[in-house]
């Protein structure tokens, strides 16, 4: 076995350890866990903020403002999600939740892949892409009124005030679901791990909820391809993708 190997190998085996450790561990996901799946991230090199600018196209003025080149990057958006599947780090940790071994997933994500990977107590931050909403009425129902409408070639408008709809998720110049951040933070409170996979750590308020969980005594384990503004108060770092660490750190888990 190789040094790096070796070395790795190592650092799974502790991870694993401090998950077992723990009676309530939790993980906090960002879009670099979907990458695996084809879905682009927004910051990296040829993520989603290098080919559009995200004030044209994801806030709420550019909704209001231009709602063709809104629905036009969402049409994307939602058929790439389409052509889209779980990939092995989605599936390690609905292996993990189904073995007990963890008790949420808090995710930053809107592409639903931990649900259709098995995952039941995922706690979504941002919004989801299964459903539209209307910001008049808040109105919600399923995404296919917004896809069959542009199919159509119209804009898609709400059922019950006629107002535009959009996707469900949360855009620049929208606050966070408070639920769904407080449902977070709650855990975040009562975990002894938080394993973080695929997050940049540079979007608020999200960003914060490892400095919760450090703050109340959670060990905090951060797997990501790149560094993070927050691998300083991580008790473990595995860099890398989620798709070559996840897989053994739950075969490591079944042993400890």
């Amino acid at each position: 076995m190789r040094s790096d190997d070796s070395r790795l190998h190592h650092t799974i085996a502790q991870a694993a350890s401090a998950l077992a450790a723990s009676p309530f561990s939790i993980a906090l996901t960002g879009a670099g866990l979907s990458t695996e799946s084809g879905l682009p991230d927004f910051r990296s090199p040829g993520g989603l903020w290098g080919e559009y600018d995200p004030m044209e196209v994801a806030t709420l003025s550019a909704f209001r403002r231009t709602p063709e080149k809104f629905y036009d990057f969402y049409r994307q958006r939602l058929a790439r999600l389409a052509a889209a599947a779980p990939n092995a780090g989605h599936q390690a940790l609905a292996q993990l939740e189904a073995s007990g071994r963890l008790g949420a997933i808090i995710t930053q994500n809107v592409d639903g892949l931990h649900q259709a990977a098995g995952s039941r107590q995922v706690i979504e931050l941002h919004g989801n892409l299964r459903e539209a909403a209307c910001p008049q009425c808040q109105w919600t129902g399923p995404i296919r009124l917004i896809t069959e409408a542009l199919e159509a070639g119209t804009l898609p408008a709400c059922p019950k005030c006629g107002a535009r709809v959009k996707p469900n998720v949360v855009l620049f110049e929208e606050l966070l679901p408070q639920e769904a951040y407080q449902q977070a933070e709650g855990a975040c409170r009562r975990a002894g791990a938080l394993l973080v996979v695929g997050s940049s750590l540079q979007v608020t308020p999200a960003a914060w909820l490892p400095q919760v969980a450090h703050q109340h005594g959670a060990r905090v384990i951060i797997v990501n391809d790149e560094p993070t503004p927050l691998d300083h108060i991580a008790h473990i770092v595995l860099r890398g993708r989620a798709g070559a660490i996840l897989p053994p750190l739950v075969a490591a888990l079944r042993d400890a």
